[in-house]
């Protein structure tokens, strides 16, 4: 099923979503990658505020090319999310509301998203220049100095992900699986 919502992200708009369902998000998301987050959990862990609000918020899993000519940013595909589950739990235990990557999740975060009533989508992997087509902007917000690590806002109009992991912590990359066994 295709949906349109708006970012961040309301709790309405997640209780809608479900496992397998084709999304275009329009409104501002967030990139950020390993460094950044690490970079996070190491300002959590001292007291210190995030430079960004994660409340209802999205994190993309990107890190992008630079930008051609007349276009605000280069290619903008996702990176395995796996290598954030560490710091996933608990920037979802702060409200984020959902994650865009590629590729499987671990139990914790599962767990937090189930918790936290949040979400994780996938963008397809390596189709990176046509999902730049839905990015109408990028700002650098915070952590300039790790350069295509740095966290960037993002205005995107109909950017297109999939739901992988729902509220309800139903996985499309299991049901899939299963569901393809069952046809047998």
């Amino acid at each position: 099923m295709d949906q349109y919502i708006k970012a961040p992200l309301s709790k309405k708009d997640i209780e809608k979503l479900h496992c397998g369902d084709y999304v275009y998000i329009t409104g501002t998301i967030y990139t950020a990658r390993d460094a950044a987050h690490k970079r996070m959990h190491e300002t959590l862990a001292q007291g210190e505020k995030l430079p960004l609000d994660v409340e209802n918020n999205i994190i993309y899993y990107m890190g992008p090319s630079p930008a051609r000519e007349g276009r605000p940013i280069g290619s903008a595909g996702p990176t395995t999310s796996s290598r954030m589950d560490k710091y996933a739990p608990a920037l979802l235990d702060l409200g984020l509301s959902g994650m865009i990557g590629k590729g499987k999740r671990s139990e914790a975060v599962k767990e937090a998203v189930v918790r936290n009533g949040a979400v994780y989508f996938a963008a397809v992997g390596g189709a990176g220049a046509l999902l730049s087509k839905a990015i109408i902007s990028s700002e650098v917000i915070a952590y300039d100095d790790l350069g295509t690590e740095a966290i960037r806002k993002l205005e995107v109009k109909d950017f297109p992900v999939i739901v992988v992991m729902d509220k309800d912590g139903n996985n499309l990359y299991e049901t899939a699986v299963q569901e393809y066994c069952e046809e047998d």
